[in-house]
């Protein structure tokens, strides 16, 4: 199969990153959306230039009408749908967080017969930061004190959202720490003063934030600030399509952005 024959379904096209992806796929000439799988069928949202795409209440309904499948929706919805693409041989694009260790390995498991792009964030700016994160850290002693905040909607649902727990699980796997132990979430309380060798998450909920991120390296005399600020969900929709592409060809494995982005 090549890039221009590449049949695209996507889940939740009411929702934001849905709607979004609907919008932004229409500028691709080389790729189609064909369908789009939703809970229930209402009013329709799509333009006329867009009838020729499919609405199924039901995934198993689509079996014949996508080549990969962009899945931005919850962990249960997303396994249900994964499991079907692992019947079926259907690649999967998969932005959904809020995984637990037991639904990652459960994911991992599935890549062995199919091609998965996993990815807690799609932007090109945040990839970017991983790979500079790993190098801070890698240079950085430990005298350096470690601050991760970041801001969503008050509609988001996971908390610490999946970008700053990737953010923090590559500091800690690029200084050989376990996240589980290294971590520390604030909250009120009375406390002795910061021990090293923690990472710091911080949460803030409010109105329709789409998506913040800072890391701060505080060390003695200085701060180093990594953050990244997104302004509309474009950059999200971008990547997924983008990953979507790429995975195409790929008959097995579990990759992410940065394998995309070949970064």
């Amino acid at each position: 199969m090549n890039k221009h024959n590449i049949r695209i379904a996507i889940t939740g096209a009411y929702g934001r990153m849905g709607s979004n992806l609907i919008q932004t796929i229409q500028q691709y000439q080389d790729i189609t959306l064909t369908c789009a799988i939703v809970k229930k069928k209402i009013v329709n949202i799509f333009t006329n230039e867009q009838k020729k795409i499919l609405i199924h209440t039901n995934i198993e309904q689509a079996i014949q009408d996508f080549d990969v499948l962009i899945d931005f929706s919850t962990p249960k919805n997303t396994l249900q749908n994964l499991h079907f693409c692992y019947k079926n041989k259907k690649n999967i694009v998969i932005g959904t967080t809020g995984f637990t260790e037991e639904e990652h390995t459960i994911i991992k498991k599935f890549s062995k017969k199919i091609g998965i792009v996993l990815s807690s964030n799609f932007s090109i700016g945040i990839n970017l930061i991983f790979q500079l994160l790993k190098k801070t850290a890698r240079t950085l002693n430990d005298t350096y004190d470690i601050e991760i905040i970041e801001a969503h909607h008050r509609n988001k649902l996971d908390s610490p959202s999946g970008t700053a727990l990737s953010m923090g699980d590559i500091i800690a796997k690029t200084k050989n720490w376990n996240l589980k132990t290294y971590a520390t979430y604030r909250k009120k309380q009375i406390s002795n003063i910061r021990e090293r060798k923690k990472i710091g998450f911080s949460i803030i909920r409010g109105g329709d934030v789409i998506g913040e991120h800072k890391v701060m390296f505080l060390g003695p005399g200085e701060k180093i600030t990594l953050s990244h600020q997104a302004s509309n969900r474009n950059t999200f929709s971008e990547g997924a399509i983008q990953a979507a592409i790429w995975v195409t060809n790929k008959t097995a494995g579990l990759f992410n952005m940065m394998n995309v982005l070949n970064i």
